[in-house]
């Protein structure tokens, strides 16, 4: 499957098709007006004030109109060869965006030419994938085939779950809250602040009450935030959404630690229900060593991921597993179908299950485990490129997400298609992604940086406020890596992760930039920040950035 782009280059032969018009160029900057502005807050030494939030560029002013064939057409053959040279051109712009794309959680490294004998025709698993419908055109042995696969990686039997392929993450995020929602109609939604929008969609769709929960610098769950939210409502049951990898920081929120705050609050296992959001990294964690377990062993309600995410499905797709035991609830008999309606839409792609089945029988659990592997390895190469060139950045561990400072320029932002929020943007390593990419990214990113900020005479953002005032995170905070438990003191400063190269002792450490204590990923000043280690050979502590 790799190097499909180049062979995709090779073979497309497009010289034979006559090009657009100079005034048909999907790669030309729209200079029209942006779309309305959308007011928001932002966090400026601890007060909210107004930041503006400027939205794409209007494309309905560069949409391509539909237009009649002329009635001698048939002769002709004028409208049709039209239509083939705008399809050729745009090929050609998305293979040159494909080149330039880091931002967004998309595999575009697939070969799928196996399947181009069945694109003749139309598929539809309308209905519950369980039954047979008396539509025959469906896919629904190829659908259980998948879900099976995904039932086995998440340690659930066959006659204990139910599932479907769903349309994207955020069906798979609605279908597992609705879950939640009709076991515990009273419930109460919990969510991070570092969520996916559509956890908080959900809430307004299913008219949930719902509370935000702060997180740490990570992006994590801050499971102290969470306990005292509990307590405000702890005569009814929890809904509770826990991202396998946050949506701009590519935290994973620890499972564990919240089914223990949980029980430590006196809900027992029947008085909450666990959603575990798993877009990206939900297929990445089962191959990564020591990364924290996804099973339905634990006490967990349901599972969704992406399709067209990490496995690089063409078509927006994902899958969805819960228990059987849950689904009765939702389930409604259609007369019309012959079928249940346990699903969020009716009808649904046919075609997505032969894709998803096509990549993971050909992949397989070795395949998916290299991928992941070099994707962790790339990741960690981006961020060594950035800091040596003293662009702040920040990598959690178990992710692929490699947060920095947001660009200056909004058509550098463009060109890599980066996703961006206030001061940060984020590159996510994909398996399409090699080394040459990034270092043609970085270097660029080193040659503008030196045009925004004047070789240095201006000040750049600082990453880590930004990463603070997102996660609303808490100015002192206890964090527990591997043991050991580290305390931030100094709370009037702006704290960054930094990695021990030594254990520490208990007493009070003075740290300065020149100091090989502590390998920092952000300059800091020479101003002493004050690190206090609870307990000798820490992995992680708290340092004040500049």
């Amino acid at each position: 499957m790799t190097g499909s782009i180049d062979v995709m280059l090779r073979d497309l032969n497009l010289d034979i098709l006559e090009s657009l018009p100079k005034d048909f160029d999907p790669t030309t900057v729209i200079n029209d007006l942006l779309l309305p502005v959308a007011n928001d807050v932002k966090l400026v030494n601890g007060i909210e004030k107004p930041r503006e939030i400027f939205l794409g560029r209007n494309v309905h002013s560069s949409c391509l109109e539909v237009t009649e064939p002329d009635a001698d057409d048939e002769v002709t053959g004028e409208h049709e060869a039209y239509m083939a040279s705008v399809l050729a051109t745009y090929q050609k712009y998305i293979l040159e965006r494909t080149k330039h794309h880091l931002g967004y959680p998309l595999n575009l490294d697939f070969g799928y030419g196996a399947l181009n004998q069945l694109h003749y025709f139309t598929i539809n698993n309308g209905g519950d994938p369980f039954i047979e419908p008396n539509l025959g055109l469906h896919s629904r042995q190829f659908e259980i085939g998948v879900l099976d696969w995904f039932a086995r990686l998440w340690e659930l039997e066959k006659n204990e779950y139910w599932g479907y392929i769903t349309n994207g993450g955020t069906e798979g995020n609605l279908h597992g809250i609705l879950v939640g929602r009709e076991a515990f109609p009273d419930g109460i939604l919990y969510a991070s602040s570092d969520s996916h929008y559509s956890i908080f969609k959900a809430a307004r769709m299913y008219r949930m009450d719902c509370e935000k929960v702060n997180t740490l610098i990570s992006g994590e769950i801050d499971c102290e935030d969470f306990k005292a939210k509990l307590f405000l409502h702890k005569d009814k049951p929890a809904i509770i959404n826990v991202n396998i990898g946050t949506t701009m920081k590519g935290a994973v929120d620890d499972l564990d630690l919240v089914i223990k705050t949980l029980e430590e609050s006196g809900f027992s296992h029947d008085r909450f229900y666990i959603h575990c959001d798993g877009a990206l990294f939900g297929l990445m964690m089962p191959f990564v060593k020591l990364a924290p377990k996804i099973s339905f062993k634990k006490p967990i309600g349901s599972v969704s991921i992406s399709g067209h995410k990490f496995i690089g499905c063409p078509m927006p797709c994902g899958v969805q597993i819960t228990r059987l035991k849950h689904i009765n609830a939702l389930s409604r008999n259609v007369e019309y179908l012959a079928s249940r309606d346990t699903t969020i839409t009716g009808s649904r792609n046919g075609h997505a299950p032969l894709f998803l089945w096509y990549a993971l029988s050909r992949k397989g659990y070795r395949g998916f485990k290299k991928e992941v592997q070099n994707c962790l390895r790339n990741a960690r190469y981006l961020k060594g490129r950035l800091t040596e060139a003293g662009i702040g950045a920040m990598l959690n561990e178990l992710s692929s997400t490699v947060v920095f400072e947001r660009p200056q320029d909004e058509n550098f932002t463009r060109k890599w298609q980066l996703a961006c929020q206030g001061n940060i943007a984020h590159v996510v390593i994909m398996p399409n992604i090699n080394i040459h990419q990034l270092d043609n990214f970085v270097n660029e990113l080193i040659e503008s940086r030196a045009v925004w900020y004047e070789n240095g005479k201006l000040k750049s953002p600082c990453v880590a406020s930004q990463i603070v005032a997102m996660g609303m995170a808490k100015p002192i905070q206890w964090r527990k890596r591997k043991g050991k438990v580290v305390e931030m003191e100094d709370a009037s400063r702006v704290y960054e992760v930094v990695k021990m190269d030594v254990p520490m002792t208990d007493e009070v450490a003075r740290v300065k930039q020149m100091d090989q204590m502590v390998k920092v990923d952000v300059p800091i000043t020479d101003e002493l920040a004050h690190v206090k280690q609870l307990d000798t050979g820490g992995v992680l502590v708290m340092c004040a950035a500049a």
